[in-house]
C-alpha cells in the first residue's frame, strides 16, 4: 500500500488539465504511441467537439523512482462550474490534488472554488504552473498569486507545459514524495466507496470504486449497503485506457466491479460495497447529496416513447449522478419528466447526450428554479414548475433562492460587469484587489436571474477575462408573479414562467413577438397573448392564410361575391372553434434564448 498514490487534477476551464494528463500518461508509458491523441481521456464525442471535459476519468499509471515501483491512480476532472459535482466525487476518492494554474491567465474563480473543496477533504495540494512555453506567460506574477492563495513556498511551485512536456518528471516525483499513501487496513472487513458508474449494454452496470479497507477477490459475494442487494463479483480490475481484469484488489486501490446488475436504481454513487460474510460495521460517509439549480420539463416528441425516455434518463443518471428527475404531465405536451440540472450548460449537454447515445429526440420546456411558496395557512410548498403554483388568493408570499457569486476580472471591466449584475437584481457584497489589476467582486443575486444567459453575457462584456463561480446562499422573499402565454385563449403550460414583477411586462411582450415569428400561419387568426392572472399585458396576432374564393367570379352581380365571402367567413369561424394550434419545437428553444 505504501507505493500507491491517488490524486486528481483540478483547475479552471481551459487551464490545460487534460493536455497535462496526456503528458503524464505518455511519460509513464501507460498509453502506447499508436493510441495517443490530444486529450486522450476525453472519450465522449461531445467532449472532443467542444474541447471541454464533461466527465471525470480515472486511469492507473505505473512509475519507477529510485528503483521502486509506484502505482499512481489519476482522476482528470472537469473545470466548468456546471460539473463541479464531478469534481467533488473525484476529490472524495483521492489523497492529493494537482492544482493547475494557467501562467497566461492567473488564478480564476473556479480554481479557488475547486481548491477550497480539496482543502475541506484534507488533500495534499501540489501547485503547478502550466503553459510556460507561451510567449504571454507571466510566471512571477502568477507565482505571487499562488503563494498568496495557498501560502506555499516559492520553490514548491512546479513550472510545466502540457504541450512541450516541460516539468512532467518533476510533477511525477512530487506526486510520489508529497502525496501521502492511502490509509487503510487490507485485512479489515471490506469497505469500498463507489464514486462513478457506467451502463454497458452487454455487461450491465459497471461501478467504479475506491477500496478504503479490506481486500476484494474475483468471485466474492458482495453487498451494496444502501440498497442491501447482494451480488457475485464476476469481474474486478483496474482502469487503464481499457479495463484490465485482476484476481484481487486491496485497500488504497481504485478499480471497477462487474456483477451483472441490470437495473440502474440498484447502484448509487456514494454507496459502500462490503462482503456478505464479513460486513463492515458502518458505511463510508459518502459525499453530499447534489442540489439541482435549474429545473426543466423534458418530454418525448412522441408520447409512445415515454417508457424509452425513462430508461434512457435512468442510464444517463448512472453516468451523471447530478441529474435528478421525476415524472410530470403537461396539457400541451403529455407525459414527461421534471429534471433537475446544475446549470444551463449541464442541461444542454444532457439533451445532446439523450439524442446521441439513446437516439431520444426531446422537447425541453422553459427552465426555472425552485421557489418556496408560503400560503396564508402558514404551509410551505416547494414549487419547481409554474403550473404547481397554488391559487394567487391563497399565497401569502414567495421566496426565491439566492446565490453568492464570485467574479474575478481585470479592473478595466468592473463598470460593465457591475451594471450587468445590478440589472439582474444583484447586491454588491464586497470588492477587493487580489493582485495587480485583478479584482474579486462578490454579489448576492437571485438564482433565477443568472440561469439563462448571465454567463454568456459576462464572458462577452469582459472579452472572456471574467471568471465566475457561485454557491447557494439561502432564500429571500420576492415579488414574483406567474406569466402565462395564451394561444387563442388557451394557456400553454409549457411556456408559462414565474418571474419578478419588474421584468414581467418586457418579457411578456418579447415572448409574444418571438412566437408570432415562429408559429406557422393557419386558416384562421391566432391570438398570442401574455397574461398575468386575468390581465392581458401583451398581444400579437398571426394573420390567417386566406384563399381567394372570389377568383372564379369574373363580372356579374356583387351579391355573388358577397355570398361566397360570407360562406368562407362561416367556415373560418367554425374552424377557429375546433382548430388547435401546434407550437413547433423551435419555438420552445427560441423562447429559452430570448435576448
Amino acid at each position: 500500500m505504501k507505493n500507491i498514490r491517488n490524486f486528481c487534477i483540478i483547475a479552471h476551464i481551459d487551464h490545460g488539465k487534460s493536455t497535462l494528463a496526456d503528458r503524464l500518461l505518455e511519460h509513464t508509458n501507460t498509453v502506447q504511441v499508436k493510441d495517443l491523441q490530444a486529450q486522450v481521456l476525453d472519450d465522449m464525442d461531445l467532449e472532443r467537439e467542444r474541447g471541454i471535459t464533461i466527465k471525470s476519468h480515472a486511469i492507473q499509471m505505473q512509475y519507477e523512482l529510485n528503483g521502486e515501483k509506484y502505482t499512481l491512480n489519476l482522476i482528470d476532472t472537469p473545470g466548468h462550474v456546471d460539473f463541479s459535482y464531478e469534481v467533488s466525487r473525484s476529490i472524495a476518492a483521492c489523497e492529493g490534488a494537482l492544482l493547475i494554474v494557467d501562467a497566461t491567465q492567473g488564478i480564476q474563480a473556479q480554481t479557488i472554488s475547486n481548491l477550497y473543496m480539496a482543502i475541506e477533504h484534507d488533500l495534499e495540494i501540489i501547485p503547478v504552473m502550466n503553459k510556460m512555453d507561451m510567449d504571454s506567460a507571466m510566471p512571477d506574477e502568477v507565482e505571487d498569486q499562488i503563494i498568496e492563495l495557498i501560502g506555499c513556498k516559492r520553490e514548491s511551485i512546479i513550472r510545466a507545459s502540457g504541450k512541450t512536456g516541460l516539468g512532467v518528471e518533476e510533477i511525477l516525483q512530487a506526486i510520489v514524495e508529497r502525496i501521502p499513501a492511502p490509509q487503510g487496513d487490507p485485512n479489515a472487513p471490506l469497505q469500498c466507496l463507489i464514486f462513478d458508474s457506467v451502463f454497458n449494454p452487454f455487461r450491465g452496470i459497471i461501478a467504479y470504486f475506491k477500496i478504503v479497507n479490506g481486500t476484494i477477490r474475483s468471485g466474492d459475494l458482495v453487498k451494496f449497503v444502501a440498497t442491501e442487494k447482494e451480488y457475485d463479483a464476476d469481474e474486478i480490475g483496474i482502469l487503464k485506457l481499457d479495463m484490465v481484469p485482476q484476481q484481487q484488489l486491496s485497500a488504497g486501490n481504485v478499480g471497477y466491479i462487474i456483477s451483472g446488475i441490470k437495473t440502474s436504481k440498484e447502484v448509487k454513487v456514494g454507496d459502500t460495497i462490503t462482503h456478505v460474510k464479513r460486513p463492515c460495521e458502518q458505511a463510508i460517509s459518502g459525499f453530499e447529496e447534489v442540489k439541482p439549480m435549474v429545473f426543466a420539463g423534458v418530454y418525448p416528441i412522441d408520447n409512445e416513447d415515454f417508457e424509452d425516455l425513462r430508461s434512457s434518463i435512468e442510464k444517463l443518471q448512472l453516468n451523471d449522478a447530478s441529474l435528478t428527475f421525476e415524472p410530470e404531465s403537461s396539457i400541451a405536451l403529455g407525459f414527461g419528466f421534471r429534471c433537475g440540472f446544475l446549470g444551463m450548460l449541464h442541461m444542454e449537454i444532457i439533451q445532446e447526450r439523450l439524442d446521441r447515445e439513446f437516439d431520444m429526440n426531446v422537447i425541453t420546456t422553459v427552465p426555472n428554479v425552485s421557489y418556496k411558496v408560503y400560503t396564508k395557512k402558514n404551509e410551505c410548498i416547494e414549487v419547481h414548475n409554474p403550473s404547481g403554483l397554488p391559487d394567487i388568493t391563497l399565497i401569502d408570499h414567495i421566496e426565491e433562492p439566492y446565490i453568492r457569486a464570485s467574479i474575478i476580472t481585470r479592473s478595466e471591466y468592473i463598470g460593465p460587469i457591475m451594471t450587468l449584475c445590478l440589472d439582474k437584481r444583484g447586491e454588491l457584497v464586497k470588492q477587493e484587489y487580489i493582485s495587480g489589476d485583478r479584482m474579486e467582486l462578490l454579489f448576492d443575486m437571485p438564482l433565477g436571474e443568472i440561469v439563462f444567459d448571465f454567463y454568456d453575457k459576462l464572458k462577452s462584456i469582459s472579452k472572456g477575462y471574467a471568471s465566475f463561480d457561485y454557491h447557494m446562499n439561502g432564500y429571500r422573499p420576492s415579488k414574483l408573479i406567474k406569466l402565462d402565454i395564451l394561444l387563442n385563449g388557451e394557456s400553454v403550460d409549457a411556456l408559462s414562467s414565474l418571474i419578478h414583477i419588474d421584468n414581467a411586462m418586457a418579457l411578456g411582450r418579447r415572448m409574444c413577438e418571438k412566437l408570432k415569428e415562429l408559429i406557422p400561419r393557419q386558416q384562421f387568426d391566432i391570438a398570442i397573448q401574455a397574461a398575468i392572472g386575468a390581465k392581458i399585458i401583451a398581444r400579437e396576432t398571426v394573420k390567417a392564410v386566406r384563399k381567394d374564393v372570389t377568383a372564379k367570379c369574373y363580372g356579374g352581380d356583387v351579391s355573388r361575391k358577397r355570398k361566397l365571402l360570407e360562406k368562407q367567413k362561416r367556415g373560418k369561424k367554425r374552424m377557429k372553434q375546433i382548430g388547435s394550434v401546434e407550437v413547433p419545437q423551435k419555438a420552445f428553444l427560441a423562447v429559452l434564448k430570448l435576448d
